[in-house]
């Protein structure tokens, strides 16, 4: 994907490598982007950045992520993949050493210390809400098939009308999940949210695996059958579908039903059904809940 920037070079902005690192940072993961005009120092995820003719700064915004409580970990990589290329050092923490990086999430708040001791970084603070509203609607009306529908296995891109684009719920998930009713820009609001996100199938997970990462996790529910462990409408109805109420055998009556009557313990059961089963649970659940606000606040 190529993001165009009309930003000149010479611009102020510019002076300092660190000026373009940017943190979002949650109660389960630390999201960061950062700005490298040659890419030598980005790991995989990165797109590039260049430019239609006009003068602009060419490079790659690089992505990285950490778990939360591994924030030690990303303050290493901080110091290294970004302070240090720029030539920025951070030695005794003088007012001179300090950094302004903007910064969002809880974290923003709980870290903000530890960051400003340990790179020299002051935050500069950002709204959650509001970054993540302006940020969803710019990619709405910037970027080319942002939007896609995924049924069935199969994705399909949809055609963003831009002056048809509000109201429209925005679901966002994180360790929580918020559900939000955007009318435009900057006008939003929080209607409903659930606290079954990402941090339950990351702490469910690793009670009930041996897993001790968000990305092991994922990667071994996408390994698992969850129809092992979950009640299907077909197994209620001897595989058939409940087509009377537009039910059909493969959808799940129950997650985790069919542990109530196998006779089996946690350890019979393979540890990637388990993750794959706990996986769908979370994510319809959310779809659930998303659905319905969708249809009676929208």
């Amino acid at each position: 994907m190529i993001v165009e920037t009309g930003m000149d070079p010479k611009d102020s902005l510019f002076s300092t490598q660190i000026s373009h690192l940017a943190l979002d940072i949650g109660g389960t993961l630390i999201k960061l982007v950062y700005f490298s005009p040659n890419g030598d120092n980005c790991e995989d995820g990165s797109i590039v950045v260049g430019n239609n003719g006009c003068s602009a700064v060419q490079g790659r915004l690089c992505f990285a992520k950490f778990e939360t409580r591994k924030i030690d970990d990303c303050l290493d990589f901080i110091r290294l993949n970004i302070l240090q290329h720029s030539g920025v050092q951070h030695t005794n923490g003088t007012a001179r050493d300090k950094l302004s990086v903007k910064a969002t999430g809880g974290g923003a708040f709980k870290f903000a210390d530890l960051f400003k001791e340990k790179l020299g970084i002051v935050f500069d603070k950002e709204d959650e809400m509001h970054s993540l509203v302006c940020g969803v609607n710019f990619l709405l009306k910037t970027v080319p098939r942002e939007a896609f529908t995924y049924l069935d296995g199969q994705k399909e891109f949809v055609q963003i009308d831009h002056n048809d684009l509000y109201p429209y719920l925005l679901v966002n998930i994180g360790s929580g999940v918020s559900m939000i009713k955007v009318d435009g820009d900057g006008k939003y609001e929080r209607i409903s949210g659930t606290s079954l996100g990402g941090g339950t199938f990351l702490g469910l997970g690793k009670l009930l695996t041996n897993c001790k990462s968000f990305d092991e996790l994922l990667e071994l529910s996408h390994q698992g059958n969850n129809r092992v462990i979950d009640m299907l409408v077909g197994d209620i109805y001897g595989g058939t579908d409940y087509s009377k109420i537009g039910l059909s055998s493969t959808a799940i009556a129950s997650s985790f039903g069919k542990a109530i009557s196998d006779g089996k313990e946690l350890e019979d059961y393979q540890p990637e059904d388990v993750a794959r089963s706990l996986l769908r649970m979370i994510s319809n659940n959310i779809g659930q809940v998303g659905s319905c606000k969708h249809f009676h606040a929208l």
